[in-house]
């Protein structure tokens, strides 16, 4: 069996996310369906380093491809995208060899994340990659309720995981920066990994904070103290959130 590594880029506006499911087109089924294809073969591998959810965007997804044909690897990528609809593009295509061990999931050190924002309506094609919010906001209390996420906390609150879940992450940083090229805002979160809906749940969560007076940052702690309490905070919409990057160890 030969293995590669992708690196891919895709537009996930209309796909069910990444993982492959039974009544639904997602990224995995579109890069599993056209390589069989084209190529002509009925099984290959393919594993993905995050799982990222229906609407959310990639620029740096990183695959695992095993299949029993042997290719060169440039000659892949350029079958590939030539083949692939126009919302998916593989950026970077190498060849593994057959003593590595490399995981695309178990081997990272690190991934970003970027959530877009705007605070005026954008141009639709930016609007398209990020979330217009609509409201006026507290700049400077968004950046104060986003400091109370970084490190090592319980974030079963912020997520949507089954009960018997590892819930607790370590985000290493958020910082908050306008976005010249936009018009509007960009947070990026970097850590080892991230339960489902973490993020966007973390974004609504420091958006209802920072616009309402009446709500404290406080309310924050308390939920990463005390997982348990009655949730009543919104989930930021997928659009705006991007896998940008992942960094891993020497393969």
């Amino acid at each position: 069996m030969n293995s590669y590594k992708l690196v891919v880029a895709y537009d996930c506006t209309g796909y069910h996310g990444w993982q492959w499911q039974d009544n639904a087109i997602t990224i995995d089924t579109v890069l599993r369906e056209t390589f069989l294809r084209v190529f002509k073969q009925k099984e290959m591998h393919l594993v993905g380093a995050s799982r990222t959810d229906a609407g959310v965007h990639a620029n740096s997804q990183v695959v695992r491809l095993g299949t029993k044909i042997t290719i060169d690897p440039q000659k892949l990528m350029f079958v590939l995208n030539n083949s692939l609809p126009d919302d998916i593009v593989i950026n970077s295509c190498e060849y593994i060899e057959a003593e590595s061990r490399f995981h695309p999931q178990h081997d990272i050190i690190r991934k970003t994340y970027v959530y877009r924002f705007f605070l005026k309506r954008p141009k639709p094609i930016d609007q398209r990659y990020g979330h217009f919010i609509g409201y006026s906001i507290d700049a400077h209390k968004l950046a104060q309720v986003l400091t109370f996420f970084v490190g090592t906390h319980d974030f079963r609150a912020f997520s949507k995981e089954l009960p018997e879940k590892n819930t607790i992450r370590t985000i290493e940083g958020i910082a908050l920066a306008p976005c010249r090229k936009t018009d509007g805002y960009e947070i990026t979160f970097t850590g080892k990994s991230f339960l489902r809906h973490m993020i966007r749940r973390i974004v609504g969560a420091a958006f209802e904070i920072a616009r309402r007076p009446e709500r404290s940052c406080q309310e924050i702690k308390q939920l990463l103290l005390v997982p348990s309490l009655s949730k009543n905070l919104p989930t930021a919409p997928a659009k705006g959130l991007c896998l940008e990057a992942i960094l891993y160890k020497t393969i």
